[in-house]
């Protein structure tokens, strides 16, 4: 078996022109490639490969795809026939899994409970009683029912048995609805009951099609407003985006992809023949959401609010897709508008009247800054080269970051040089790295430190304290009993891993009781993937009185080392009068070192 992503690679990666050009006479037209159509066997060049969109397309008999339909049709080719030879012919290794006799997808029993329930919400609500306030919700929302019924909208009733009824009819029992997030149980002895009640339900699919989940918005006071289905062998929620089963196509169509917020601006421009567009599912966009988006179109247009959540947001997505090589740009649309309310208002062509006039990403960064007198004095100068660099260390393609590096020395007056440096340097000290250039050399054997000795030292005292920003972090996740214990004793100016550093300041402020996914929401991608890393490892933790001490010991007598570092340093240049207080201060700060290490905690 072939598995979907390797699929998506060969298609992204497949030389689709080398491959068509061995069975039809293609010349270079513009952008494309035109020759005699191969299908109704034409002697005028209406047949047309474009290698931007990865389509073929004849103009006259309108046969048309990619390159794994043109092999099956040319050559009466199966699929999996047809994705081997476009990699063979391309120079792609395949990756291929064997099929196991044993039984299907694992998650398919997933699919199947998840798709009859899709079925029943939908039914209820356009042929139930129970769904007229969702039908009256929708139709004030002016969501055509065309549309809803296009994306398998459906309704939850209240009441609390009628889904297990309904769906135990079918033969899916408690476990099934259990392990699909369908039903919830929240003490061991008590009923199971439905997780989405007196909702307008939004179906979830993969890029494949099955219904994965479910989004849930409520009808009426309460919260939460919206509600997911929470994590399963099928459903996880960062890994997926919101229509991206119907908008995949469309998006290699037409070379871009729109990243809205919620389900309803999908809806709306889908509704208004803009199909090319996604939402991520209720949180900031990943970095797996990213690499979705990026595997489809490199061309990604963000479509957020324009109040500070929506900037924020947008920010965070524009570094996670840069990430991946895109090229993004930002939509910005007028005060106390969104995509649903724009388009419903004034129409599609007022929408791609806006997207014209989007700005790149960094660009937008910069003239926020701009407008706000960030470049206006030394010290906010400093502060807006700090809010540019996380997208300037972001991004990946090499052209493009020199491009940003560039417009940021223009913006602020700093030499780009610098700039650049401060890039490198700074990335490099955020993961424990020394910066590029710097040879630390090995230590002799002698029994009197060699230089390089005491600097292998101190790159290992770096790593242990590195090693020690990540288990204290990690233990605050775990037991949120430290998160305020360990803020009074720790800034966290004190942290050198800005990923830790992140965590760390967003726990504090946000406080031990905030949920794994609001606070996954407030950091930056490069945090969510630490933080990510942090969660998977569960049980690295033994003794968490113990790890949070020694953490602390270490981090403590980091600060102490540096300040007598600092000392020293100033000693060499200090007057006779200046020297009795550094003197002092230096005897005091190796007391405090000798008491640390008297503490137990030998860091």
């Amino acid at each position: 078996m072939i598995p979907d992503d390797e699929v998506e690679r060969v298609r992204e990666m497949a030389d689709i022109v080398a491959i068509i050009g061995e069975h039809v006479a293609l010349k270079k037209s513009g952008a494309d490639f035109r020759g005699p159509c191969p299908f109704h066997q034409g002697t005028h060049k209406n047949f047309s490969v474009s290698p931007r969109r990865r389509a073929y397309h004849c103009f006259v008999c309108g046969e048309g795809g990619d390159v794994f339909s043109f092999l099956m049709k040319r050559l009466g080719l199966d699929w999996p026939t047809a994705v081997r030879m476009a990699a063979q012919k391309s120079g792609i290794d395949l990756r291929e899994v064997r099929m196991r006799r044993e039984g299907p997808d694992p998650r398919e029993p997933l699919w199947e409970v998840n798709g009859a329930a899709q079925a029943y919400f939908e039914r209820v609500l356009w042929d139930d009683p129970s769904g007229q306030p969702a039908r009256e919700y929708l139709a004030h929302r002016e969501i055509p029912e065309e549309s809803a019924r296009r994306f398998g909208v459906g309704f939850a009733p209240r009441e609390i048995g009628v889904l297990r009824a309904a769906l135990a009819t079918l033969g899916f029992d408690d476990d099934r609805l259990l392990e699909a997030g369908l039903l919830v149980r929240h003490e061991e002895a008590s009923e199971p009951r439905p997780r989405f009640r007196n909702r307008i339900v939004f179906p979830i699919q993969d890029a494949a099609g099955h219904v994965v989940g479910f989004g849930g918005r409520l009808i009426g006071p309460g919260e939460p407003k919206y509600l997911n289905t929470g994590e399963t062998p099928a459903f996880s929620k960062g890994k997926l985006l919101y229509g991206l089963h119907l908008a995949r196509n469309p998006m290699r169509r037409t070379d871009r992809a729109l990243i809205v917020e919620g389900y309803v601006d999908v809806l709306r421009l889908n509704t208004a023949g803009i199909e090319e567009v996604v939402a991520p599912l209720g949180t900031a966009l990943t970095s797996d959401q990213a690499t979705l988006v990026t595997r489809y179109s490199k061309n990604v247009f963000l479509l957020y609010d324009s109040d500070k959540a929506g900037l924020k947001a947008t920010f965070r997505a524009g570094d996670a897709l840069l990430a991946n090589s895109a090229i993004v740009r930002v939509v910005s649309l007028p005060a106390g508008e969104d995509p649903d309310t724009f388009v419903q208002k004034r129409g599609r062509e007022a929408l791609e009247k806006e997207i014209e006039q989007s700005i790149d990403v960094f660009e937008r960064k910069v003239q926020l800054l701009q407008r706000a007198g960030w470049f206006a004095d030394l010290h906010r100068r400093r502060k807006a080269i700090d809010h540019l660099l996380p997208t300037l260390r972001a991004t990946s393609d090499p052209l493009t970051r020199d491009m940003y590096v560039g417009r940021a020395a223009e913006a602020s007056g700093l030499d780009r040089r610098l700039l650049a440096r401060e890039i490198t340097d700074s990335a490099g000290r955020a993961h424990g790295e020394a910066p590029p250039g710097t040879q630390v050399a090995r230590p002799k054997t002698s029994a009197v430190p060699s230089k390089g000795a005491h600097r292998s030292n101190r790159t290992s005292r770096k790593s242990a304290g590195l090693s020690a920003e990540r288990e204290l972090v990690r233990a605050m996740l775990q037991v949120r009993m430290y998160v305020e214990r360990v803020g009074e004793r720790l800034n966290p100016d004190e942290f050198r891993d800005e990923r830790y550093r992140e965590i760390f300041a967003t726990l504090i402020e946000l406080g031990p009781d905030v949920l794994a996914e609001d606070l996954e929401a407030a950091l930056s991608p490069p945090a969510v993937a630490a933080l990510d890393e942090l969660i998977a490892e569960p049980d690295a933790i033994q003794d968490f009185e113990r790890t949070v001490q020694h953490s602390l010991t270490r981090l403590e007598r980091r600060v102490l080392e540096e300040r007598g570092q600092e000392i020293n340093r100033l000693l060499s240049t200090a007057t006779p009068e200046e020297k009795d207080g550094l003197l002092k201060a230096k005897q005091e700060n190796s007391e405090a070192i000798r008491r640390l290490a008297e503490s137990g905690s030998n860091a």
